[in-house]
């Protein structure tokens, strides 16, 4: 049968399609909660209309997203079942257990919190109604959590035993498996890149609107509190994933010398700006290399040694020759070298920009009187104290702003396909091959017609997702009626009718 039509590569295929679909969501789910609840914390404070504008404004995108999130993440979970039921069986002991805690914990606690917080704004005073948002936020993160102790456990298993009757996995320690160093590195790289996801989003639809000078007090502040998130949110996930990467240095040596193309163990090690190799030969023929930072990266010295491709792959032969018995443990080594610099590139690009934004519409005492604006108008693009930057340039920086929209989606995806193909061929690292994981009683055809089915099905939804996106982006922060100006001040409503059915205020 041909490689790329067997079973276990078109199951590989639906499961990454799924994961990478669902994952477009989840970041701008976590990040979009926080700053909506930021937004509608400074209108409680503060009383002002622009603040209750972008929370009604941010908060309708980010209901959008949330619902295809929810939906597309039940359909990825159901495929444990369909495709990989031997990896269920092997592993649901320890799996399941976060994943549950994931179902019943957070998602309820986020689903019961989100609908309170969407019917309750004619219903609920300021300050409860305030602190629904705000428990729906906790919600998303604990969600995120949970289910990255489960990916981490594949990562780095620890907490368990194998019964050697019944061939399955076993949990003995729950509290670890929670809370092993991969896990906590893990979910502040994501968190982290979250929020800058979720900022990057903020700021394009700002920039847009600010282009085209409507709804400039609301987008004025939206794209201040974007470009703040961008950074401190840059350089947070640059700090955690130096951080992930160092673990990942000790417990998975394969994956990181395949994203720096290391062939062979040096040291000092040289970090590659640019390679290219012959795989089967392993080694690069072009190679541009800066000495010693790779020995750097893994282990805060300019001059221990990193082990290499060739060497790792021998010991893993070695080790494994009597259980699991595989020719080759390398991964796709391309795909890990240039999805790891694409993860890179795309998110540190974001925030330079951010960066860049911060410091052109930066505050007024850093200005000359005649560059200082009110929150009325748009903000000028100040180059130095007394220079603004040119019209021309002023539009293109908008322009980009809105393409920076996209930047971090692109480095999660890139990201998640490096987290996961660089581990292969192991589905549980060291303990289980993706080759046993599979459903053996799945065929080629059942599969294939799968994959199709729900890839057919994701870009039709994709399309509704972007249209409704654009339609209310379009159409700006919705007017202000007397009785969002007006909120209730005890539960259920004032003085109006109690017969009448909690409104979806937007």
């Amino acid at each position: 049968m041909d490689l790329a039509l067997a079973p276990e590569t078109l199951a590989r295929w639906q499961f990454g399609i799924t994961t990478v679909y669902h994952f477009l969501f989840v970041p701008l789910t976590i990040s979009l909660s926080a700053l909506v609840a930021g937004l509608q914390t400074a209108w409680v404070r503060t009383n002002k209309e622009k603040y209750l504008k972008a929370t009604k404004f941010w908060g309708k995108l980010f209901l959008i997203n949330i619902a295809m999130g929810v939906v597309t993440g039940i359909v990825q979970e159901f495929q444990f079942g369909m495709n990989w039921s031997d990896y269920s069986r092997f592993v649901g002991d320890i799996f399941g257990a976060p994943l549950a805690f994931e179902a019943l914990i957070a998602f309820f606690f986020e689903s019961t919190f989100i609908g309170l917080w969407i019917f309750g704004w004619d219903k609920l005073p300021k300050k409860l109604h305030l602190a629904t948002i705000w428990m729906v936020s906790i919600g998303t993160v604990l969600s995120a959590y949970f289910i990255l102790a489960a990916n981490s456990w594949m990562q780095h298993p620890v907490g368990y035993k194998i019964n050697e009757k019944s061939g399955r996995a076993e949990l003995t320690d729950f509290v670890r498996v929670l809370t092993q160093n991969t896990a906590w590195a893990q979910f502040f790289h994501t968190i982290t890149a979250a929020f800058l996801t979720g900022a990057a989003f903020m700021a394009g639809i700002a920039a847009y609107h600010l282009l085209r000078r409507k709804h400039i007090a609301v987008m004025r502040t939206s794209l201040r509190l974007a470009l703040v998130t961008m950074v401190v949110g840059g350089i947070l996930t640059a700090v955690s994933g130096d951080r992930l990467g160092k673990i990942m240095y000790d417990q998975q040596p394969m994956k990181m010398a395949s994203a720096e193309a290391l062939w062979d163990t040096e040291a000092p090690a040289p970090f590659s700006v640019f390679a290219y190799g012959d795989v089967e030969k392993g080694h690069n023929k072009v190679a541009i290399e800066v000495p010693g930072v790779l020995s750097f990266l893994a282990h805060d010295n300019f001059s221990d040694a990193v082990p290499g491709i060739n060497d790792t792959n021998e010991q893993l032969q070695k080790k494994y020759r009597d259980t699991i018995g595989l020719d080759d443990y390398r991964p796709n080594i391309p795909l890990a070298y240039w999805s790891f610099r694409w993860m890179i590139g795309f998110g540190m690009t974001s925030l330079a920009l951010g960066a860049a934004g911060l410091y052109l519409t930066r505050r007024r005492f850093w200005l000359a009187e005649r560059l200082r604006t009110g929150e009325d108008e748009v903000p000028r693009l100040a180059l130095t104290r007394d220079r603004e930057l040119g019209a021309r340039l002023g539009t293109w920086y908008w322009r980009l702003t809105l393409l920076t929209l996209a930047f971090p989606l692109i480095a999660n995806s890139w990201g998640w396909i490096f987290t996961e193909t660089g581990r292969q061929p192991w589905v549980v690292y060291g303990v289980l091959p993706t080759a046993s994981a599979v459903s053996p009683g799945v065929s080629q055809g059942e599969v294939l017609t799968s994959l199709i089915v729900f890839t057919a099905l994701y870009a039709v939804l994709a399309v509704i997702e972007v249209r409704l996106l654009v339609k209310y982006i379009k159409a700006g922060p919705p007017e202000l009626t007397e009785a969002d100006l007006n909120p209730p001040t005890k539960i259920g409503g004032d003085d109006r009718d109690p017969d009448r059915p909690m409104a979806f205020s937007y």
